[in-house]
């Protein structure tokens, strides 16, 4: 579609998609005490204690979060739900 703005022609910006949201700051962060305190909570949930450790970055807890979560859903749903 042509937008005709006086006597010129100008095609209509994209739009474009919001990013979806990351819940890391940068790569080699360390993780924020937010994400110390879940993932301690999760590991210890999921019987994953070797999935917490104190040296981890936001990228790789931001990963463990969302593994141990997926991992906690699975077990708390009934048999029948997977």
């Amino acid at each position: 579609m042509v937008v005709y703005d006086g006597a010129m022609a100008t095609k209509p910006k994209k739009l474009t998609r919001r990013p979806k949201r990351i819940l890391s700051t940068g790569p080699g962060a360390r993780m924020t005490p937010e994400q110390t305190s879940l993932l301690r909570q999760l590991a210890f949930d999921g019987y994953e204690i070797d999935a917490f450790s104190e040296q981890l970055t936001q990228d790789e807890a931001a990963r463990r979060i969302a593994m141990l979560q997926a991992k906690l859903r699975l077990i708390d749903g009934p048999p029948h739900t997977l």
